[in-house]
């Protein structure tokens, strides 16, 4: 993975008026609120608003647990996105992946040991970050397990998580203290 500099820099939600510090206060884990919201911070009405479709797409979709996951990491292995890879690995891994599953999702959708629709998951991300399209191939091998439904929702997926890697690269979000890699204070 590439090392980003970190750019803006995590606000003091102390400093918050109290609306807008509950609306980023919100989307906190086990009382823990993450880099990434202490930097989206700086921007209230930005999170106000994003969060109920990030919602949706990280709880709310119709993808199985796994396949979300595959598609969250593989976009964020293509973005070379640090943070989002290493955040998503350790909820995949907690979900059920295995170091076998993350090490196929790394190497892509012709890593051995892939079944047609495991392939085809990794295939949309990388067609999508190529192309900004799925092919045909690809949209056929997911439309025969996936309903309507789920074909969006993996599209909105790999879209909504390649918006978050490119925001983490560019405003250099640092790993939260928990995640492997992270600096410790």
């Amino acid at each position: 993975m590439i090392k980003r500099k970190q750019r803006i820099p995590m606000r003091d939600l102390a400093t918050m008026k109290a609306e807008e510090r509950e609306a980023i206060e919100k989307n906190a884990m086990n009382g823990q609120v993450f880099n990434i919201f202490k930097v989206l911070a700086h921007h209230p009405a930005l999170v106000k608003r994003w969060t109920p479709f990030a919602g949706h797409i990280l709880s709310k979709q119709t993808l199985p647990f796994r396949d979300r996951e595959m598609l969250i990491l593989r976009i964020g292995w293509l973005n070379q996105a640090e943070y989002e890879f290493a955040q998503h690995e350790l909820i995949a891994k907690r979900g059920g992946l295995s170091d076998a599953d993350v090490e196929n999702i790394k190497a892509g959708p012709k890593a051995k040991g892939l079944g047609e629709h495991e392939a085809a998951l990794l295939q949309l991300a990388d067609d999508l970050y190529e192309n900004s399209v799925a092919s045909d191939a690809t949209w056929a091998a997911l439309s025969k397990k996936y309903s309507t439904e789920q074909l969006m929702d993996a599209v909105f997926t790999v879209g909504q998580y390649n918006l978050v890697s490119w925001a983490l690269n560019s405003f250099g979000v640092p790993l939260d203290d928990f995640l492997p890699g992270a600096k410790k204070a």
